[in-house]
């Protein structure tokens, strides 16, 4: 039986990578495709030698060319963490925009369906509490956040666009805060950064007060939810995350009684326009995919705990030495 093609997109990274492995199990042929500007070949090296997987190193803003059928498009090229798309507020303007718009014109071309990564950041700084699908969000977009916020709020009208005037099968999904092993060390979120900090004997970086929150999703929940979401009809945007909201002070606490450190919490200045909650309602994911968390946070953390733990210590020194932002 012939196996049905997939392109995934930023392929290398954190997220792509988990996907690349979930669609070889589900016995799918898996193109992969990286800039590898924040992607990293070691997270797919283990893919290489199959004859199922293929990689092509490119850049999705440019033209993409894809030979033979394509069943399935999933777009996760995209710099995802706030030390990344303030360092390079271009690229990630052009791979929302041009990026998008190609995938989408490769979707249109070969007649394959197509899911695109959003985010919970298309909600800004919200005003409604927990975010459901329907709230438009509080957004600067001339803020340093705003070439990601916006990058991504493009990337669903333009999604949209090509749904309703060329007919393309569409799927939107808006990814809250995940975590689990292959994160990247030096992305500048709070996880590897309280990990890195604790490992190292440094006391944990809390920004502002410590009372903003997060809803930390495990990373095997997220691929499910974004396989659910393709194999749907549902072409409209859904928030796929663990609703278990916490504040990143108690955030902290937990990672410092997971490593059994002595550290402290210091508080520094909150970034400007960080989120002050985050919270997604998964109400749409519940009714409509069936899914919702299964691994719990103590769990989750407990084996991100041991994938950064059994790193070469050297790598440890990359962690960031505090985090930017936890979007």
């Amino acid at each position: 039986m012939e196996r049905k093609r997939i392109l995934i997109t930023g392929a290398a990274g954190f997220l792509g990578s988990h996907l690349c492995d979930r669609f070889i199990k589900e016995e799918y042929h898996v193109i992969a495709m990286d800039n590898l500007i924040t992607g990293d070949l070691k997270n797919i090296e283990h893919l290489f030698p199959l004859e199922q997987f293929e990689f092509y190193h490119h850049d999705v803003t440019k033209f993409i060319h894809i030979s033979g059928k394509l069943d399935y498009i999933l777009h996760f090229a995209s710099p995802a963490s706030p030390i990344d798309y303030l360092k390079i507020p271009i690229q990630t303007l052009k791979v929302g925009a041009h990026g998008t718009h190609n995938c989408l014109g490769l979707a249109k071309a070969k007649g394959a369906r197509i899911l695109v990564a959003s985010t919970s950041e298309v909600y800004g700084d919200p005003l409604v509490h927990p975010q459901t699908e329907e709230y438009w969000g509080n957004v600067n977009p001339v803020g340093p956040r705003g070439v990601y916020d916006e990058a991504k709020r493009f990337m669903e009208s333009i999604t949209m666009a090509y749904n309703r005037f060329h007919g393309v099968q569409t799927r939107i999904i808006r990814i809250f805060n995940t975590y689990g092993p292959r994160m990247r060390l030096n992305d500048g979120r709070a996880l590897p950064a309280f990990i890195g900090q604790a490992l190292r004997g440094e006391d944990l970086t809390v920004f502002g007060d410590g009372s903003q929150t997060r809803s930390f999703c495990y990373v095997a929940d997220l691929v499910e939810g974004i396989y659910r979401l393709l194999m749907s009809d549902y072409d409209m945007p859904v928030n796929v995350g663990n609703p278990a909201e916490i504040t990143l002070k108690e955030f902290a606490e937990e990672v410092i009684k997971l490593t059994g450190t002595s550290q402290k919490i210091v508080y520094k200045p909150l970034p400007v326009d960080d989120p002050k909650q985050r919270q997604p309602d998964i109400t749409k994911a519940k009714t409509i995919l069936g899914w919702e968390p299964k691994v719990s946070r103590a769990e989750g953390l407990k084996i991100t705990y041991e994938y950064f733990k059994n790193l070469p210590k050297e790598e440890w020194s990359k962690m960031p030495k505090e985090f930017v932002s936890m979007k």
